[in-house]
């Protein structure tokens, strides 16, 4: 846990509902974006306070206002009280700990995920928890900070007019944006696949204790992704199979794409795993064959000695009755002898292939 970040356990005793901002501190000003657009035209404007938005009267109008930060509680009880969201919709927006889901209000419809990047300098993956209002003709994001977004492309989009977009309804948008968030997830799941060759290619090469650092890493961020990613499954499969009018028949078939997506996504995170654990009994082999060869090499010098220490320790006694001990050619006949009996040891131990 990072310093100056509010723990979960700081809501605890508070009634349902209380706003209690779970996450990383910030002290930057919440920015709040307005976009309005049609077939025919889009405007975007930045406001300082809800209290400056005026809802368009024109039906076919759709309204995408975008929270950047929910660290500020009046901000989101503004808003809040604004499009009538429930209190327990307010809480989990500002609780940063939640799981990807779906919860049907019937006015609306509220959707929880995970903005996830692959940080290139510290060489691991940040999250960031979205959160979704879908209305008839409004969609409200609710983002954890400004400056790391993916649904710039998205705006691009709307600002160009090209595409069905500009042509579609917030349904539609709301499915932009997921389709957005999950079409990241490929990037990093590329990044995480580059690694795992590189992985491959040194358990074979230097298995030192570093590398066993470097796969335990891995595994904890297929954890993480897993955890982040597999609940998204369920969210998509029920806003495209689900039965509020929210959703029109047309918009199911490109939720069915992003479900198509996650799946192979899931997959992949399984494929992964599957491969790191592979690399880990590797490790694990090889560092043991490394052991075993050692030993082994220990045991044929040890066994080469044993005669050798025998011969020598019996005449090392020092008995004065030893007629060998009174031969001119004594000494150099036990040495020859020593040495014929450690290359004959040598010799037996080659032709049996243990050396």
């Amino acid at each position: 846990m990072k310093e100056g970040v509010k723990k979960i356990s700081g809501k605890a005793g508070l009634p349902p509902g209380t706003l209690v901002h779970i996450g990383e501190k910030k002290s930057e000003k919440v920015r709040i974006t307005v976009m309005e657009y049609n077939e025919g035209e889009c405007r975007e404007r930045d406001i300082a306070s809800l209290n400056e938005y005026i809802p368009s009267q024109d039906k076919s109008t759709i309204t995408w206002i975008n929270i950047d930060g929910l660290h500020q509680m009046d901000v989101i009880e503004t808003i809040g009280r604004l499009f009538h969201l429930h209190p327990l919709t307010l809480e989990d927006i500002v609780n940063t700990g939640q799981n990807p889901k779906l919860e049907d209000y019937r006015d609306y419809l509220f959707i929880v995920l995970k903005m996830l990047y692959y940080h290139e300098q510290k060489n691991f993956i940040e999250s960031e928890q979205v959160s979704l209002c879908l209305y008839s003709n409004v969609v409200i994001s609710f983002q954890e900070e400004p400056g790391k977004d993916l649904f710039d492309p998205v705006r691009e989009r709307i600002k160009s007019g090209k595409g069905r977009i500009s042509k579609m309804g917030a349904d539609y948008l709301t499915y932009s944006l997921i389709d957005a968030v999950v079409d990241s997830y490929f990037i990093i799941l590329e990044k995480l696949g580059e690694k795992i060759t590189v992985l491959e290619e040194k358990v074979m090469s230097e298995p030192t204790q570093k590398f066993l650092h470097e796969i335990h890493a891995m595994k904890r961020e297929m954890i993480f992704l897993r955890k982040s990613i597999w609940p998204l499954r369920e969210v998509v499969r029920s806003l495209e199979r689900g039965d509020s009018l929210l959703i029109q028949d047309s918009v199911h078939i490109y939720l069915r794409d992003v479900y198509d997506h996650t799946i192979r996504i899931i997959e992949t995170i399984e494929t992964f795993r599957d491969i790191l654990s592979s690399i880990l009994d590797i490790y694990l082999s090889s560092v043991s064959n490394r052991i075993n060869a050692v030993m082994k090499v220990l045991t044929i010098i040890a066994t080469i000695f044993m005669p050798l220490t025998f011969i020598a320790g019996v005449y090392g006694m020092n008995f004065r009755h030893m007629p060998e001990l009174e031969w001119r050619w004594g000494y150099p006949l036990i040495l020859l002898g020593m040495a014929s009996l450690g290359i004959s040891m040598l010799v037996f131990f080659r032709r049996k292939k243990w050396l």
